[in-house]
């Protein structure tokens, strides 16, 4: 990288950081519509810097996948970027030439699949020549991947080695009876295994694109020096490479079943040669979308998410010397997702942290916080929102969020005021419905 070119990027780094801190304490404006396509876009005008992020989410996530293939979605995603099949006049590319395009744009394009959605992020300056020639590449991967033979052989064996390795950890072992645990047969505890590795085929991945990669299935969201109309038409654009999609093709999608409350608690001692014991604690807690979500989070600070300064930790590591790291947190999606506590002690210490951490779990359930613990979060959780809009990653996974989980547009302007107004008892009364100590599921590796 030049002088110069190091200079640019510090000048557009330090103007982008004055925004983020601008829109802390300013309105943040969406603005949204939806195309004659179907595709739905979000849009945040940021001038201060010629730059522009775009990330387009599809309901084609984990959660989609059948048990036999899991991870056949985080397959076809990953596989987005080993090429392009030509078209017209343009030539194939490998996926040496299509690193070296990128390369030579300054430009980023990049896929990936979580449990509830696969999302394509684009990157570029919005100077009309590189920005013309960004999108026209991003379009062709987002609607040709070649998804070639040879390179799906060697990616599943490397995939494969990956799982064996992993699978040497205590940490994957209790994730993954953890996940059993918690979510049962729902698809958010699906784990890609070899087996299912060897269940997914090209003919799959071409599949799932053809099926779900459709304009009129598309939730972009975008911030960057654009105006309304020069968003719409680099959607148009990104988006302009595939099939429209008939009405059969844009229908909606099979409901996919909730996670099923827990009846009775659950315990897995599973024995593990680790110099630590890993512990995990927790059931399935709730949707993003739920009215109790501002309460839980505040209520999450106290407990186990506010680092020295939550009980967890407090009697845990602080008042007991049991672990050096104790935490807890919700994981909320389009289902809902688990809520956790997880630490890791020594192995003859296992069964007493596991009692301390459930004593804490019951006593905050049924208590709530002090006002102390009350007050301390929400200063706290007030005191950092701007860090959660210091760059332009999180401000556009912020905006993304809005869109994919049906949020309001003012979610970001009015968080604050949602943080503030939650009551001692509005926390009490949320982990009282949620959580149920009783019920948990225990996972221990390695413990004596």
């Amino acid at each position: 990288m030049t002088t110069k070119m190091r200079a640019i990027r510090g000048l557009l780094t330090l103007a982008w950081a004055l925004f983020c801190l601008q829109m802390a304490h300013a309105g943040l404006p969406i603005q949204h519509w939806t195309q004659p396509n179907g595709a739905r876009v979000w849009l945040v005008e940021s001038p201060a810097i010629p730059m522009v992020d775009v990330q387009i989410d599809f309901d084609a996530g984990g959660r989609r996948d059948l048990a036999q293939q899991a991870g056949l979605a985080a397959v076809m995603a990953g596989m987005l970027s080993k090429g392009v099949a030509a078209r017209g006049t343009d030539a194939a590319l490998d996926e040496n030439q299509l690193g070296e395009a990128w390369a030579d744009l300054g430009a980023s394009f990049g896929a990936g699949a979580g449990g509830d959605r696969m999302s394509l992020s684009l990157r570029s300056l919005t100077e009309p020549d590189l920005l013309e020639r960004a999108v026209a590449l991003a379009a062709r991967q987002i609607a040709e991947p070649s998804f070639p033979d040879a390179v799906w052989v060697r990616e599943r064996e490397r995939l494969a080695a990956s799982i064996r390795e992993a699978n040497t950890r205590p940490a994957t072992i209790a994730g993954r009876a953890f996940g059993q645990g918690v979510y049962g047969d729902h698809p958010y505890g699906y784990e890609m295994t070899e087996a299912t590795l060897a269940r997914i085929a090209v003919g799959d991945l071409r599949a799932l694109h053809a099926r779900m990669i459709l304009p009129c299935r598309a939730k972009v969201s975008i911030v960057g020096a654009l105006t309304r109309a020069q968003a719409d038409a680099l959607v148009t654009r990104l988006l302009g490479r595939l099939p429209a999609g008939d009405a059969a093709a844009c229908a909606p999608l099979p409901a996919v079943g909730e996670v099923a409350p827990l009846q009775a608690a659950q315990e897995w001692r599973l024995p593990f040669d680790s110099a630590q014991a890993h512990v995990l604690i927790g059931q399935p807690g709730y949707k993003r979308d739920d009215p109790d979500y501002f309460a839980l989070l505040v209520g999450n600070y106290t407990l186990g998410g506010g680092g020295f300064v939550s009980r967890l930790t407090q009697e845990v590591r602080e008042k007991r010397g049991l672990s050096y790291s104790v935490y807890s947190y919700f994981a909320p999606g389009l289902h809902a997702g688990a809520f956790t506590i997880g630490l890791q002690t020594r192995p003859d210490q296992a069964e007493q942290a596991v009692q301390v951490s459930r004593d804490v779990l019951a006593a905050f359930v049924a208590e709530g916080p002090t006002p102390e613990e009350l007050k301390a979060a929400k200063d706290n959780l007030i005191g950092g929102f701007a860090l959660r809009l210091d760059s332009n990653r999180k401000l556009l996974d912020n905006v993304a969020n809005i869109a994919w989980y049906g949020l309001p547009l003012d979610y970001l302007d009015t968080w604050t005021k949602q943080v503030e107004k939650v009551t001692a008892a509005d926390v009490r009364a949320a982990f009282a419905r949620k959580l149920q100590p009783e019920k948990m599921v225990t996972v221990v590796v390695g413990g004596g």
